[in-house]
């Protein structure tokens, strides 16, 4: 990272109970960015986290609305910078990863992640649901969006100015890494994947994740982004299941028909018309929201460069 005291970098550790490691983060990041402001934001920690944070000189700041994604929403609120470096507070993250991330953030990139998986992820997690999530979820996410991008759901990255201040957070809880990512790509910004050396919580530290609700949670983050930024397959694949099923429908009453010349199952018939109708609306619906997708992704677009030519002119 260039020493450039022009360049404000912001640190950002929303943290959960985590008095065990807080004192070592912060003392990391101090050392690996020395001219950063380093922002622990206390979300109902009834533990020291807040009080052993500020003593090693963080800015300590609580969050009553329980939750990661409100934390990060009022982070992304609350504090401007050049660039910014969201981690966890529980040691997990090599901060000395940190300088690398900046400097992608300063050579253009809107965000960068710090990618877990293809370093020491699988063998430092010995939760196998956890593992098994993490693929579902990169498989589901690369395939609708023609991606390939390998660590979907890492809490470390390094964000612009730019994408902080134009990114809405909709997401309560830990799925919001995952809308992070999908909205990245829906809107086509520019993503860098840097590998880092992930380690398993220390002993003494406990995971705050619930790995069936949270992972029902991260797949109906996913279910509702599908929905809304990729309403034509969305709704035309429901649209696709339902004519298909009223066209076999039909066929089976028009051969009957056709060997008997009468029309025994009238309720069938007019349920798979039924049926081919609302298959037709759904495909119509998917057509019309995927202009309106499309529509709101050039305004997001135009939005986002007006808003960074402001920030430049500053």
């Amino acid at each position: 990272m260039p020493e450039n005291s022009n360049v404000s970098v912001a640190v950002l550790l929303p943290c959960y109970n985590e008095e065990v490691t807080i004192g070592k983060v912060v003392r990391d990041f101090k050392t690996a960015l020395p001219h950063a402001d380093i922002y622990v934001y206390d979300n109902n920690s009834t533990d020291r986290t807040a009080e052993i944070a500020m003593a090693e000189g963080a800015i300590v700041r609580k969050e009553p609305r329980q939750g990661k994604g409100n934390v990060i929403r009022a982070m992304f609120e609350d504090i401007d910078a050049d660039v910014y470096v969201m981690a966890d507070g529980d040691d997990t993250y090599p901060a000395d990863a940190a300088p690398a991330m900046v400097d992608k953030v300063l050579e253009g990139y809107d965000m960068v992640i710090g990618d877990r998986l293809s370093s020491t992820y699988f063998q430092e997690n010995k939760r196998p649901f956890h593992n098994f999530g993490n693929r579902l979820v990169r498989g589901s996410i690369n395939g609708l969006f023609h991606a390939d991008v390998t660590d979907i759901m890492t809490g470390y990255r390094a964000f612009s100015f730019t994408f902080v201040k134009t990114y809405p957070v909709l997401s309560r809880g830990f799925e919001v890494e995952t809308e992070m990512t999908i909205h990245s790509l829906n809107n086509n910004l520019r993503l860098f994947e840097m590998p880092i050396q992930y380690r398993d919580r220390p002993a003494g530290s406990v995971s705050k994740l619930d790995t069936v609700g949270d992972g029902i949670k991260v797949m109906s983050t996913i279910f509702r982004m599908i929905r809304e930024y990729k309403p034509l397959p969305f709704f035309g694949g429901l649209g696709a299941i339902l004519g298909i099923i009223g066209i076999v429908l039909c066929g089976s009453v028009t051969v009957d028909f056709w060997h008997t010349g009468v029309v025994a199952r009238f309720p069938t018939l007019i349920g798979a018309v039924m049926l081919v109708i609302a298959g037709l609306l759904l495909f119509i619906t998917g057509i019309i929201l995927d202009v309106m997708a499309k529509n709101d992704r050039k305004a997001f677009i135009i939005d986002a460069n007006q808003f960074a030519m402001m920030r430049r002119q500053k």
